[in-house]
């Protein structure tokens, strides 16, 4: 496969429409995970007519601090038909969009490759911001439009699978939720989380890891704060250490069926780790806690189901209410009164879950290799 290769000043224009009138009142921005957002800005007694209007198919994008960020902060305008933005934004289009097509561009901007030539060029402006006229200087393949087409179009359905794993994965989450809120009433008998499970933190002690044990790709994951989300586990991004530095600590290596709990920070997130999980070898770090059930009073996946619960939320807010700290400390996780279903209603529970979160799960890791398959798809602009 061959392509021209044009420089982006070829393929875009700049524009600048202003809100004269002020009839556009939706103000939105870009993050940096390259995507538009939302603006929280109070734009009472603002002066909306100074402000940018972007349209369908327009990018947007803030070329300020390149460099430091490592990214650029850059997308394509979807789900509305016009908006505004602050004048810092450069807004631009494609010129003919019979030689390149938007949802291509978008593709070759989200790059790894794209991020790390832009970092390196913003090296040299001012507070590694990079010029406009550098942005437009750089290059991109552009193949003709039927290969476009079916670049994107195999992106987009890879996409849409995704979009229908996790929406099947939230209605399997409501459902486990719906069948234990249901299975608790005032008839059960109260017990406090410290008689129902036990609690592990992690290793503290001086062999742990700092900024130079971890790695890329090694013999055991260390999880980090983005990997036990409220939605279960996410290795987007993932660290390692050596088998060497795993054997050096004590405590916090999980086994099958442990529960993982957020502790200090963002608290209260709980992810389940099952053989299912690709990973065979993983630690917890300082902020988060292991924990196991106590097997003769309630089993492991209706432990899963209460520590996710409405329930379960509630007792953390009271808790965490009296601390100056987002933290959960394991003398408060032992005191949280909680109302379960008896031993035998635990026992057919304790199936339905098993089967709602290992579907979970399942789509969980399909999520995951899409995901690969979707920068693949990526590369293959790279490779042209």
């Amino acid at each position: 496969m061959s392509a021209n290769y044009k420089k982006l000043g070829e393929i875009v224009e700049l524009i600048d429409e202003r809100n004269k009138d002020g009839k556009v009142q939706n103000l939105i921005g870009v993050s940096i995970d390259k995507c538009f957002i939302k603006s929280v800005a109070n734009t009472i007694g603002t002066d909306l007519t100074k402000y940018q209007v972007i349209r369908k198919n327009d990018f947007a994008c803030s070329l300020m601090q390149v460099s430091r960020d490592g990214k650029i902060p850059i997308a394509c305008l979807k789900d509305y038909d016009e908006a505004i933005m602050s004048p810092a934004y450069y807004i631009f289009r494609i010129k003919n969009t019979n030689e390149v097509l938007p949802d291509y561009l978008a593709m070759w901007f989200m790059r790894t490759e794209f991020d790390r030539e832009a970092s390196y060029i913003a090296v040299g402006g001012v507070r590694g911001s990079m010029p406009w006229e550098d942005f437009c200087d750089m290059k991109l393949p552009v193949p003709d439009l039927k290969e476009q087409e079916k670049i994107v179009n195999t992106y987009n359905a890879i996409t849409k699978r995704i979009q229908l794993k996790q929406k099947i994965n939230e209605n399997l989450e409501k459902t486990a939720q719906c069948l234990f809120e249901k299975s608790c009433n005032n008839e059960n008998t109260e017990i406090t989380l410290g008689e129902i499970a036990k609690f592990i933190d992690g290793d503290r002690g001086s062999n742990y890891p700092t900024l130079s044990d971890f790695y890329d790709d090694e013999y055991c994951l260390f999880l980090n704060a983005s990997n036990v989300t409220e939605k279960g586990f996410n290795f987007d991004k993932c660290q390692f250490i050596t088998e060497e530095k795993d054997k050096s600590l004590r405590k916090g290596h999980l086994s099958y069926n442990d529960i993982v709990l957020t502790s200090r920070g963002t608290v209260g997130n709980v992810a389940l780790y099952t053989e299912m999980i690709q990973y065979k070898n993983v630690r917890i770090n300082s902020g988060m806690l292991i924990i196991r059930p106590n097997e003769n009073k309630i089993s492991v996946f209706v432990l899963y189901a209460l520590l996710r619960s409405i329930f379960m939320k509630k007792e953390i807010e009271r808790f965490r209410s009296g601390s100056a700290q987002p933290q959960l400390p394991v003398r408060d996780l032992e005191k949280m009164i909680f109302r379960i279903p008896n031993k035998e209603n635990c026992s057919m529970l304790n199936q339905q879950f098993k089967i709602i979160y290992e579907s979970i799960t399942t789509n969980f890791n399909e999520i995951a290799k899409l995901q690969e398959l979707k920068q693949l798809v990526i590369s293959r602009i790279t490779g042209m």
